[in-house]
């Protein structure tokens, strides 16, 4: 959903079939109706404000003095981030189908339904040229087309503009959603991602330099250009093969961070933190894991080495680079007002890499120029999304066949020579270092990923192991894969993991403090309670409520002998004020029903289940199918002794979700609870083939059959 966004195709074609569409879909709108839904999510024309507030002053006043980047915004995927639909003679009008969105290689439509609701058709318009198979209507789900009350059908949730899409696709957006009535009132400032997206607010700025005089700074301008100005990567020897920053220069290091976190807020897989009425455009400033919760490398998202899987939008897997390290972001490769590569082929890699080094053959091994000799093809293996959209893993890391056999990751080499397996392509990469005399030895960040990619490849499949993580967390060098290996870690209550955890705790990385929050849940109550107790005050939002979520099941604080640690008063504030953070944060989502599970699976494990029953409830009476719910209100049952009202709920989800293990499995344990363990068998005997690398269920199930006295 949150694609480039675009102009419709100008062609008679496309005139022919909007034209139907608007038949088919007005049906009996009136155009009164039709116009007032479409007002309702319009912005307002914005009132006049006094200086002291800030307030959105639009591009084209921006662009009157910043002509070069004005003009280079314009033909940008930003500029036509969103825009109205043109009739048959070229006006604009308000229709049914109310925007274009996208703008390459895909484009979508954006139809008006009743309580202010935008929802993008599960058609899209590929705007490719026609001799790269382009210039055609094509179904976003060609081979299982999603039925109505599906999330993925276009009238579905997950096709919602106002929650889905809005606040990356315009600027100073606020969802307005009305809980009591289901209706959202979305207003924007601008209704595509405008130059006040990036920056904040100009009115301060425009007033400057309408009047104020011209050496005084700035004020309350959101993020300037001396923000994000790129950090200047030099060659200082002829032989140098990598240009560097400036030694020691710690405040470019730090532009590049901020100039990186600008983009990410859009460009990541990440949940929004602030509410409508905490946006006032001045949060721009503010660090990304203040404003969002990301997701880190997690089984479906990511293989397990860190690569794309999922839709993840680029940025965290950049993050994860040698590069973002070394203090290049994303406007060293991209212009960010026309959002064009800074040059094309190698020449973009060149103004860092030596290219009498690296775009030559004895560094990739094919003819230069060549496919093969691309530095993007080996180093950002593509996937396409939506069809026809082609995006690259930004992780750019050295191709490892080794791993991608033995874990199932992609493999550049394989992608490309598609006739041959991966153990040719590992034996070419072993000759190769042979040649080059560095032998069998890997590169120690080659090490670090193949350590830290093992260790979460066997977390995930059900096998945490202490050691390993630690090991691997010894080697990881960003602080996305250190986050993602600590979120993994399981009850350590040695001396060592007290130790790991501590530290962790208090680096100065944001991203190992957010790992360290997500693994408290798996800790020892008293230990989790001294780490977290730090934690619940972090300077992070993010940190502050995962702590916060990983603390609520284990119970209140006690004192830890081993440390000498005593709960007082000021962590039962900070635990107050974290958890009331946590549930504002799931309130801001909550006409998602996935918030809706979040919240009452926080006050089910401290115990408050009337409110966690109430809350699913609600949920169901919203999406009766919606199979989290079912699944943790029969948990919320079986704390309260209330099993034969809990069977209902899990019979219903494993029928709604026949591939799902979790519902099975907690069917078959009710079933023992209650004697039945006959019946019981044949429910976790199918959560055991539906999720065969868990060994929890094939545990479960031993114990079952052993009970039973079963072969």
């Amino acid at each position: 959903m949150k694609a480039f966004l675009s102009r419709q195709p100008s062609n008679a074609a496309w005139r022919r079939w909007l034209l139907s569409c608007l038949l088919l879909l007005a049906g009996g709108m009136a155009a009164a109706q039709a116009g007032e839904l479409l007002a309702a999510s319009a912005s307002p024309k914005p009132a006049a404000r006094e200086l002291a507030v800030l307030s959105y002053s639009g591009s084209s006043r921006c662009a009157a003095c910043h002509q070069a980047q004005g003009d280079g915004w314009r033909q940008s995927h930003h500029a036509q981030s969103m825009q109205r639909v043109e009739d048959v003679d070229g006006s604009v009008h308000e229709l049914p189908i109310a925007y274009t969105f996208g703008v390459h290689p895909l484009q979508q439509y954006l139809v008006a339904l009743p309580g202010g609701r935008l929802q993008a058709l599960g058609w899209a318009w590929d705007a490719r040229r026609r001799e790269e198979g382009g210039q055609r209507w094509y179904p976003l789900y060609p081979d299982n087309p999603p039925p109505p009350g599906d999330p993925a059908h276009w009238r579905g949730r997950d096709q919602n503009w106002n929650f889905m899409c809005a606040a990356c696709h315009s600027t100073g957006v606020r969802k307005n959603y009305d809980a009591h009535q289901d209706r959202y009132r979305t207003t924007w400032a601008a209704l595509n991602v405008a130059c006040e997206s990036c920056h904040g607010p100009g009115s301060r700025h425009v007033a400057w330099a309408e009047g104020k005089p011209r050496g005084k700074a700035l004020a309350n301008f959101g993020l300037v250009a001396e923000t994000l100005r790129r950090t200047p990567f030099t060659f200082t020897a002829p032989d140098q093969a990598i240009a560097r920053p400036a030694a020691g220069d710690a405040p470019a290091l730090s532009r590049s961070k901020t100039a990186t976190e600008a983009c990410l807020g859009c460009h990541s897989r990440r949940q929004e933190l602030l509410s409508d009425h905490e946006k006032d455009g001045s949060e721009v400033a503010k660090p990304y894991l203040d404003r969002y919760l990301p997701s880190l490398v997690e089984s479906g998202l990511y293989h397990a080495d860190g690569q794309v899987d999922g839709e993840v939008f680029e940025g965290v897997s950049f993050l994860q680079s040698a590069m973002a390290r070394a203090g290049v972001s994303c406007r060293h490769c991209h212009d960010s007002h026309s959002l064009k590569l800074r040059a094309t082929g190698n020449a973009l890699c060149a103004q860092c890499h030596l290219p009498q080094r690296y775009d030559a053959v004895a560094h990739h091994r094919h003819t230069v120029g060549s496919e093969g000799g691309q530095c993007i093809n080996c180093h950002m293996p593509s996937k396409t999304f939506m069809g026809v959209h082609v995006r690259r893993d930004h992780s750019l890391r050295i191709p490892d066949p080794t791993l991608s056999r033995t874990l199932g990751s992609p493999d550049a080499c394989t992608a490309c020579h598609r006739d041959k397996p991966a153990d040719w392509a590992a034996q070419a990469l072993a000759r190769w270092r042979e040649e080059a005399g560095v032998g069998g030895a890997l590169h120690a960040g080659e090490a670090a990923v193949t350590a830290s990619a093992t260790a979460i490849n066997a977390a995930w499949l059900g096998s945490p192991e202490a050691e390993r993580l630690n090991a691997a967390l010894a080697a990881a060098v960003s602080g996305v894969g250190k986050a993602s290996l600590l979120s993994l870690l399981p009850r350590d209550d040695s001396p060592r993991g007290a130790a790991l955890l501590h530290q962790a705790a208090r680096d100065a990385d944001g991203w190992v403090r957010l790992g360290v929050a997500r693994a408290l849940a798996a800790q020892s109550p008293a230990l989790a309670w001294t780490v977290g107790s730090e934690l619940l005050g972090d300077s992070l939002r993010a940190v502050r409520i995962e702590a916060a979520r990983s603390l609520a099941g284990l119970g209140p604080p006690t004192s830890s002998t081993d440390t000498g640690w005593t709960p007082g008063a000021a962590l039962r504030q900070r635990w107050q004020a974290a958890s009331e953070e946590l549930v504002a944060v799931e309130t801001a989502s909550i006409e998602r029903p996935e918030a809706q599970v979040n919240l009452a699976t926080f006050y089910r494990r401290q115990g408050r289940l009337a409110e966690a029953e109430q809350g699913l409830m609600h949920t169901l009476r919203q999406v009766p199918t919606f199979v989290p719910a079912l699944v943790n209100l029969a948990d919320v049952y079986r704390q309260q002794g209330r099993d034969q009202q809990a069977e209902p709920l899990l019979r219903q989800a494993v029928n709604l979700a026949p591939k799902g293990a979790e519902p099975a499995e907690a069917l078959g344990l009710l079933l023992i609870r209650q004697g039945r363990r006959e019946e019981a068998l044949p429910w976790l005997q199918k959560a055991a083939d539906l999720a065969p690398g868990n060994p929890r269920y094939a545990y479960i199930l031993a114990a079952a059959r052993k009970a039973l006295a079963k072969p």
